[in-house]
């Protein structure tokens, strides 16, 4: 059972008790990511990120990883459009030294100059890799076009200019309006119990900042067409996409359905007719991505630059015939069996219940059961995949990134049509 608990700093504490497991996974949630950010700042939250583990007031980067190292746990941390994520995996009984290191980390960061100007260069390398590494460039660049301008379309890294500009007076700013009790998330599951969860939280987070600045956000809007950019690669890199639904949609269910049968699994439709029947790529998906008040239906697929209208035509082709035809109906109960398997398996980790509990309380203020989950999952009809089909591959509504040798391809923005 899911006990959820709010502390008298604010901070909201989310515990499951598995006793037949003898891992306890622990995450601090905080509900800003690089959305939040100004352009000018942008990538700050992401620097935030790495200079907690470079030192606090009592303990330097050496000593948070031999500690962790010691008892034999794993903490790592990652930063997203909204969130930001800290956690920890311990055996049961060292979790109050895993707590004790990641509550340190998280109210009394150093923010050394000499450390700041050594990551610097770190999180400068990782923009160069991101340039570097065509899948992950060609879906940065897709996402910077699709949301024009928004900051969900600024790279969650930042840009060279303004990680340079960062000094330890801006980053102590920041810190000290993001990291506050009311826009944190605790959240535990393993062999716990609440009641001693709740007591080491209170010890060691009682001396959270209560307050904070609300950020300004603004919705956004998906800019269709294409883009083309050459770049000296093997092969070509293709990212297409629409507009999807924002997190709390009551049609989440279907799109997660209609993922799986075009792109989700090995069985779908992208994947037996571009990749097994023709051989046009190596790897070829679609995903789906979802924000508090918006979100993208993605398709990715690496292939030969002499392939590419193929593959942008065969793409086009599946969504049009998605939004036609219905599925069948063992098309539909394959896609159900597939997505029930995932998400049930998923959470047999301490440490995927412990994230799905948190993106739960940030999402919709409440629990839901896996068998919640399922039920929703069942009663999506053959006639509600091609109803929201028909809703989010509308005629002009479609975006296009090509990255790669695209010299003499000619590809046009009329083949993105859905006429």
């Amino acid at each position: 059972m899911i006990v959820r608990e709010e502390l008298d700093n604010g901070l909201c504490l989310l515990t499951e008790a598995r006793p037949e497991v003898r891992s306890v996974s622990f995450g601090a949630w905080l509900t800003r990511g690089s959305r939040h950010e100004t352009e000018a700042r942008s990538g700050i939250a992401h620097f935030v990120e790495h200079m907690l583990f470079k030192g606090t007031r009592t303990r330097s980067a050496e000593d948070i990883a031999q500690e962790i190292d010691s008892i034999g746990g794993q903490l790592d941390a990652f930063t997203a459009k909204e969130c930001a994520s800290y956690y920890v995996k311990v055996l049961d009984e060292h979790l109050p030294r895993a707590v004790d290191v990641l509550a340190d980390l998280l109210l009394r960061p150093a923010f050394d100059t000499e450390d700041i100007a050594r990551e610097k260069k770190v999180v400068l390398e990782e923009i160069k890799m991101v340039e570097d590494t065509p899948d992950d460039l060609v879906h940065e660049l897709f996402t910077q076009r699709f949301w024009g301008g928004h900051p969900l379309g600024r790279p969650i890294l930042g840009v060279p200019e303004t990680v340079e500009a960062l000094d330890a007076g801006t980053l102590a700013e920041y810190f000290s309006t993001a990291y506050t009790a009311r826009n944190l998330i605790i959240a535990v599951a393993g062999n716990i119990d609440h009641d001693g969860v709740k007591e080491l939280v209170e010890q060691a987070f009682g001396d959270l900042r209560t307050d904070g600045v609300a950020p300004d956000t603004s919705p956004p809007v998906a800019v269709p067409g294409l883009l083309v950019r050459d770049k000296a690669l093997e092969q070509c890199h293709v990212c297409l996409g629409a507009s999807g639904y924002p997190q709390e949609h009551e049609d989440r269910y279907i799109c997660y359905l209609l993922n799986i049968v075009l792109g989700g699994s090995m069985s779908s439709r992208l994947f037996q007719n571009i990749r097994e029947k023709r051989g046009l790529a190596y790897a070829v998906n679609s995903g789906l991505v979802s924000y508090r008040d918006g979100g993208a239906f993605t398709i990715y697929a690496g292939c030969d630059a002499e392939t590419v209208r193929e593959v942008i035509d065969l793409t086009v082709a599946e969504l049009q015939t998605l939004r036609d035809r219905p599925v069948s109906d063992d098309e539909l109960r394959r896609a159900k069996d597939h997505l029930k398997g995932s998400l049930v398996l998923g959470l047999e980790s301490t440490s995927n219940r412990m994230s799905h509990m948190a993106r739960q309380e940030m999402y919709f203020g409440r629990q839901f059961t896996i068998d919640d989950t399922l039920r929703g999952v069942d009663r999506v009809t053959r006639v509600d995949i091609q109803r929201v089909a028909r809703d989010l591959f509308s005629p002009g509504g479609l975006a296009a990134t090509v990255l790669g040798p695209v010299g003499g391809i000619g590809l046009n923005e009329a083949q993105l049509s859905l006429s």
